[in-house]
């Protein structure tokens, strides 16, 4: 089968090996389109190419990077008539111009193609045309679709998506996470966060929170965005600041390491009337490291987590305080949770699991044809 993925996810060489895997498959010839960048609120993200690929990539121009409704690739029709897949995965919410964009060129040009979209919307949100009729042109001329969680699986019920959904995260978790030995020679233990820094993603309650934790730490906040600047005045506001690190930019390839420096990882987000967590895939990355995680109750972070973590209230610092006292002294504790944390992702989000579910859905798709 000859599959065609578009994907501006696919630019983080970790993910690309979910696309390495997938090109293993029997009989799957894949091609894999990505812009050259992303802009976000993080900046500009740069396309990891990872050499000795078994697969095709293609790095085609892009249209209004960084709008995520709007952003589109105008050579998409030209990459078609040259694949002419029997599968387009497109790696994007079905109300975006790309989606739209793709979905009406290959009715052009391959019209007895499957196709299928991917969603992560965990919030039934409404949009005003014309997002609101590309959606519904996508509901009608797709075959199928993935959501990453089952609250996104219900929003797609909810708005009318009546075709299968096959519920997969949009990318397992590697082989390279994994634990490794502790080269630190300090006591100090060391909390980390990973992500975006913004208000909706709560690091300022765990400021807030490790502000009243006694003892030897050091907080590690990896990431970029427009909530820096007051973040580093709360951490001085605090009197905290020179035990918080910020780390602005690393590569896919060395999260591994950043977790493996950390006793314990917190995510703790905050919902929003727009907004709640939709997946928090740092916890299954530090889980698979071995590393014990904290979050918070919003979206789907209890059912990441389920057991093998704890959870706490949104926006409760004194909650978040507690656990991670309590945490930081019992190395036993520790150890118990990171043991749990790496079975559950192994048996729930291992990339081995993302790739043999969607490749059975792919195989579904032809065999309905």
């Amino acid at each position: 089968m000859r599959v065609l993925i578009l994907s501006k996810a696919c630019i983080v060489g970790q993910y690309q090996t979910k696309l390495t895997a997938l090109a293993a498959k029997s009989n799957l010839q894949l091609t894999v389109v990505v812009p050259p960048t992303w802009r976000d609120e993080r900046g500009i993200v740069p396309l990891e190419n990872r050499p000795a690929q078994n697969f095709e990539m293609i790095v085609a121009p892009i249209r209004f990077n960084g709008h995520f409704h709007l952003h589109y690739y105008p050579t998409f029709p030209d990459i078609l008539e040259h694949v002419l897949p029997d599968i387009l995965h497109i790696d994007e919410e079905p109300y975006n111009f790309a989606t739209f964009h793709a979905l009406h060129a290959l009715r052009r040009i391959a019209p007895k193609s499957r196709v299928l979209f991917f969603s992560w919307q965990n919030l039934v949100r409404r949009y005003p045309p014309p997002f609101a009729w590309m959606e519904q042109y996508v509901y009608r001329h797709v075959n199928a679709a993935i959501a990453g969680s089952s609250e996104s699986q219900r929003v797609l019920r909810r708005k009318g998506f009546q075709k299968p959904i096959a519920i997969i995260p949009q990318f397992g978790v590697p082989n390279s996470f994994a634990p490794r030995p502790s080269t630190r020679g300090s006591n100090c233990r060391v909390v980390g966060y990973a992500g975006r820094l913004v208000r909706e993603k709560g690091i300022q309650v765990l400021l807030h929170a490790l502000a009243n934790v006694n003892g030897d730490w050091q907080l590690r906040l990896l990431g970029s965005g427009p909530a820096l600047d007051s973040l580093q005045a709360l951490a001085r506001e605090l009197g905290i600041a020179a035990r918080v690190q910020f780390i602005p930019w690393i590569s896919s390839s060395e999260m591994p390491n950043f977790y493996n420096s950390l006793d314990v990882l917190v995510v703790p987000s905050l919902t929003r009337p727009n907004w709640k967590e939709q997946f928090g895939r740092v916890l299954m990355e530090a889980m698979a490291c071995g590393v014990p995680v904290i979050g918070s109750a919003s979206g789907e972070i209890p059912n990441v987590i389920s057991d093998a973590g704890i959870l706490i209230p949104e926006n409760d610092a004194p909650s978040l305080a507690r656990a991670l006292a309590d945490l930081l002294s019992d190395p036993t504790r520790r150890q118990q949770l990171g043991a749990l944390g790496r079975a559950r992702a192994l048996a729930n989000f291992s990339e081995r699991r993302v790739v043999d579910d969607t490749y059975a859905l792919y195989q579904k798709l032809l065999d309905t044809r």
